[in-house]
């Protein structure tokens, strides 16, 4: 058994994930001593729980869209980590999901990311996981922080969420589009073609 089955194992018997695992459902992350990019989301969506594919919706979608991957290339590479903030669809709320749960990164993160010492970047979409791994470093907003991308590189990109929700968000800032992602694109191909 490697470490990382011996961590899903920790996982599924740990108390607070007692109703997923009665349930028969196993957490959703990806971790390969080979990773050289993490990427740390919100949480699955109630389509990733269901087929056990992180990323595998409307947002996925455009994710690999922004990645410069194709589906094949995101899913067969143990090059991509998938660290989510949660590894459990934490149900639906009034606007998008409900958040994950606290504490639950602080807990399992660490004991992933010290089994991939070749992480170059993580990718740290939306909010949540950069109100985690960039703490007081943040901006202002998620915008501001975004803008200021570059100030956290090579270690932290932080990236809005692709969900069709944020549409809005990408028309009112198109220098997202313009600037950001031909810089994602390039770390993306870099990494994984070393």
């Amino acid at each position: 058994m490697t470490k990382f089955e011996e961590i899903k194992n920790e996982i599924m018997a740990d108390a607070m994930n007692e109703c997923y695992t009665s349930r028969g459902i196993s957490p959703l992350f990806k971790a390969s001593e080979a990773a050289r990019i993490a990427i740390v989301g919100q949480a699955p969506g109630r389509k990733a729980e269901e087929t056990q594919l992180f990323w595998n919706d409307l947002s996925g979608d455009r994710l690999r869209e922004w990645m410069g991957l194709s589906r094949t290339e995101f899913y067969e590479t143990d090059l991509i980590a998938q660290i989510p903030m949660d590894f459990y669809y934490p149900g639906k709320a009034g606007h998008g999901d409900i958040p994950p749960r606290k504490g639950f990164a602080e807990k399992w993160h660490p004991l992933l990311l010290e089994g991939m010492p070749n992480i170059e970047t993580m990718l740290l979409i939306g909010n949540y996981a950069q109100a985690y791994y960039l703490d007081k470093r943040r901006k202002k907003d998620l915008t501001e922080t975004i803008k200021n991308y570059k100030s956290y590189l090579p270690e932290y990109f932080p990236l809005v969420h692709p969900s069709p929700l944020n549409i809005g968000w990408l028309k009112r800032n198109p220098w997202f589009e313009k600037d950001v992602l031909p810089v994602l694109k390039e770390i993306v191909r870099v990494s994984l073609n070393r």
